[in-house]
């Protein structure tokens, strides 16, 4: 077998861990949900989902990676081949990922062109492409005109009139916008550039995509603050509703912006770690990643609510009748920050070149996980049909290209939406669940704490493990369940989706769901045995056992290895010793 490739720095892992959870979830996602979810009071369930949920299950996937040096498929068939349908699940909901988050990255650039003009192009509304219910606040002031019910901001109107062109439905496809097409395929080229080389090259682009979005962010925050109004966006971003601590919805809240900010059950985290070398020390990455992640989250909405106060003040409406939920928030209320500061053409494209450096990084980060799922799998086959890595990158970004065309055509913001709720909110919990037990219950807490103690000389704290047995599965288990209780057919700005749109939607949400039965049957199938009995209770044998799993009185080689790993001496090793057990050990 190729050895497998390194991190060239432990910084280049960090950076590309950073920039893989920290994204476009922290700008717009965590913002709108602590809204949503009562302000300030908000941020209590969110830490608290934090310290138990989050960051135990990312501890949980780095480890698994490092220690089985294999993506999310070839993790969890060595831990526990029954449950490997879980790992392809993640790839499955990775590619479903590529094909419409890639697609934020592309407004972005869309904006940052637009940039270059003598005045900003949401500035007012004299536009051909404005609509009668575009509503410049300031002009109006001037005039004393009254402002109509349904009225839009320029920054709305530009987003809904000139880059969305939107239609009326999901079912008014309209036409392909090329001019958006053209700017994916650009990006599609930048995203393959980044992982062609694998962890040589991404590790190179995340020393500038992972650090400059900081910049940007604390730039708005200043300016935010000094805008008139920003008071009032302040206050209720950190003003507590106590009460509705007692909604389960909030709690909901809390945990799902963890999962989808952390990138827990997406196998992004198991990927990344798995180039990782094998006495890396884990406990300190995933410690740094949960804290850079929570306060992107605080230094951003600090940031959009000082702005939405202002926003709010010139179009005289309250706070919460400014607040819109999903991207939007980003392309409408940010661009008003730079409407009135100095040099606003420069600002702004910054802002917005932040925004591709926060999605690039989670894209071909996701781009990964697919990647180094078929060279673990299909390792003879791309060897003798494609040769090298680079041409089956460029195949599977290629093909990532065609299948998100659908979201460039003139219905594609309901495309988006549909895929966004579906895809990655409703099936997000039913994988994270498998992944959760498979691990923790199946394959055993203390045997991954043994693992993590072969690797680092160190075992996890008692905490983690009571995590990983007890509290993880549990709280999972329970937003799954309120997920379903509370579920509602997808609607946006007044507009509900068809039946054919619904039926579609939840198709999206099976093709992962599916594929963790399907790894069942396979795992039986496939598994040795004279009967469906014996095969089904052998699909649950371990490929993977470490000589610290053996009885405490059979431990000759486990000194031996031990001193290896604290000495570094399995440092550059492909992988680490294996043996063959029962993968049902508590």
């Amino acid at each position: 077998m190729e050895e497998r490739q390194n991190w060239g720095k432990k910084m280049e892992f960090l950076l590309a861990t950073i920039g893989y959870a920290v994204g476009l979830g922290n700008v717009w996602r965590f913002p709108y949900l602590c809204f949503r979810s009562g302000g300030g009071a908000f941020l209590i369930p969110f830490f608290i989902m934090l310290i138990i949920c989050g960051i135990p299950l990312a501890y949980m996937e780095m480890a698994v990676g490092q220690y089985t040096r294999q993506g999310p498929i070839g993790a969890l068939s060595k831990l526990c081949p029954f449950f490997k349908g879980a790992g392809a699940a993640t790839v499955m909901i990775s590619f479903l990922f590529t094909t419409y988050y890639i697609v934020i990255i592309t407004w972005s650039c869309y904006y940052m062109f637009s940039c270059f003009t003598e005045t900003l192009p949401w500035m007012h509304c004299n536009h051909s492409w404005n609509s009668d219910h575009c509503w410049d606040g300031s002009l109006a002031n001037a005039t004393n005109d009254l402002q109509p019910n349904d009225s839009r901001s320029p920054t709305e109107d530009f987003f809904i009139e000139n880059v969305l062109q939107r239609s009326s439905g999901i079912d008014k496809q309209g036409v392909l916008r090329w001019e958006l097409v053209l700017i994916l395929l650009m990006c599609w080229i930048v995203v393959y550039f980044c992982i062609w080389k694998g962890p040589k090259s991404t590790g190179k682009v995340v020393y500038f995509t992972a650090t400059f979005p900081y910049i940007v962010l604390t730039i708005l925050l200043v300016r935010g603050l000094t805008l008139p109004g920003s008071e009032e966006g302040i206050n209720f971003f950190i003003k507590p509703r106590w009460e509705l601590l007692l909604d389960a919805k909030v709690w909901v809240n809390a945990a799902a912006q963890n999962f989808n900010s952390l990138g827990v059950a997406f196998g992004g985290l198991i990927t990344m770690s798995s180039y990782s070398k094998f006495n890396n020390k884990i406990v300190r990455d995933v410690l740094i990643l949960a804290v850079v992640d929570a306060f992107t989250c605080i230094l951003a909405g600090f940031a959009i609510f000082s702005i939405l106060g202002n926003l709010a003040l010139n179009q005289g409406k309250s706070v919460q009748d400014v607040v819109q939920e999903g991207p939007g928030l980003v392309f409408v209320i940010y661009p008003q920050a730079f409407n009135t500061m100095p040099v606003s053409q420069m600002f702004a494209f910054l802002f917005f070149f932040m925004l591709v450096c926060l999605g690039i990084d989670s894209q071909f980060a996701s781009v990964e996980v697919i990647v180094t799922t078929i060279q673990d799998h299909f390792s003879a086959q791309v060897e003798k049909y494609l040769k090298k890595k680079e041409i089956l990158v460029a195949v599977v970004c290629f093909v990532s290209f065609l299948f998100g065309l659908p979201n460039v055509t003139q219905a594609r913001f309901y495309f988006f939406q549909l895929l966004d709720y579906y895809a990655a909110a409703l099936s997000l919990m039913v994988l994270a669940f498998f992944e959760v037990i498979a691990i923790c219950w199946f394959y055993g807490a203390h045997r991954l704490a043994d693992n993590i103690r072969v690797m680092t000389g160190t075992k996890p704290n008692i905490f983690f493990i009571i995590c990983w047995f007890v509290l993880s599965p549990l709280l999972i288990g329970g937003i799954w369940i309120f997920s379903m209780i509370q579920y509602q057919s997808l609607s946006i700005a007044n507009y509900t989706y068809p039946d054919w749109a619904t039926g579609l939607g939840w198709i999206i949400a099976l093709l992962s769901v599916l594929c963790i039965p399907a790894g069942m049957a396979h795992a039986v199938y496939y598994a040795k045995g004279t009967n469906i009995i014996q095969k089904f209770i052998n699909s649950f044998h371990s490929k993977v056992e470490m000589e610290t799993g053996n009885p405490i009185n059979e431990k000759s080689e486990d000194d031996l290895v031990l001193t290896k790993v604290t000495t570094g001496q399995f440092a550059d090793q492909a992988d680490p010793p294996i043996k063959s057990k029962d993968c049902i050990r508590m």
